[in-house]
């Protein structure tokens, strides 16, 4: 089950809850201030990556594919 956001516009507090996906659109009351004048909103998300990034990536063999570094040949991209 997916994790939603709703944000209340009373209080403008962000609730998450676990629910289906048939019952994403149904309203729910605000865990802050108990109004149930709330609406879903579009989650965010971060990626993380290492403080090294890409460096600590293996390095690409010599030759064969441009995109995948596949040594083989080219990976049919």
């Amino acid at each position: 089950m997916p994790i939603y956001e709703y944000q209340c516009e009373k209080c403008e507090h962000v609730t998450e809850v676990l629910r289906p996906m048939g019952r994403a659109d149904e309203s729910l009351a605000c865990e802050s201030c108990g109004s149930k004048k709330t609406h879903r909103r579009n989650s965010e998300f971060a990626a993380g990556a290492s403080k090294r990034g890409c460096n600590d990536l293996p390095p690409m063999p010599p030759g064969g594919c441009g995109r995948c570094g596949d040594p083989n040949g080219p990976c049919g991209m």
